[in-house]
């Protein structure tokens, strides 16, 4: 009887030891395995791209663009342009809206027709959302032309005004739709007050 109490214990010993080295090999796992997502959630191993959200960038003279306009659309940047050495870095792109904006004034019977264009100095991606979101931004600048007083619109100072107007409330809508405007200046092709 005495010789099974002692293989009893020292049976319990190898199984005793053996757990042991069992949870300290699973803890040692865990371990590493949480140091190595650490690590790759902090951007020390893995792979390294951009960090922050793909906002359009700025497109140099000369370079070519990532997302060009379909060949039928009304952008007025043609293949194959050259560039001059002056002046800005960066290239600017066009779009031209093809239907003319007529509006009342405000608290006056006059009239304003104009034809529109942008230009950004971003990739097309910008110019691509406004071709996308035309009609909201059509709402927005008939909005802004409805909301003109006609007095100043004869200045050359109230036409850079609408002019930056129309520029915020363009961006705006892209802002609200993309998560990012682009758009530089409004450009006036036609500008008629009646």
């Amino acid at each position: 009887m005495a010789k099974a109490a002692e293989d009893t214990a020292e049976g319990d010993k190898p199984k005793g030891g053996m757990l042991k080295m069992v949870i300290f090999a699973v803890l040692l796992l865990g371990i590493g395995a949480g140091g190595a997502y650490g690590a790759f959630a902090a951007g020390l191993i893995g792979e390294q791209g951009p960090s922050g959200p793909d906002f359009p960038e700025y497109v140099r003279k000369g370079e070519g663009e990532p997302y060009a306009l379909p060949e039928n659309s009304a952008t007025s940047d043609p293949a194959g342009i050259v560039h001059g050495e002056g002046g800005s870095e960066y290239r600017t792109a066009y779009y031209s809206f093809d239907e003319t904006f007529t509006s009342n004034l405000a608290d006056s019977p006059g009239l304003i027709q104009v034809d529109i264009a942008v230009s950004t100095r971003r990739d097309g991606r910008v110019l691509l959302w406004v071709q996308n979101h035309e009609l909201a931004i059509r709402s927005a600048i008939l909005a802004q032309l409805a909301a003109t007083p006609e007095g100043p619109i004869y200045t050359v100072e109230g036409k850079n005004e609408l002019s930056e107007r129309l520029t915020v409330a363009i961006n705006q809508v892209l802002e609200e739709n993309e998560g990012f405007g682009g758009i530089d200046s409004v450009h006036f092709k036609g500008f008629l007050v009646q």
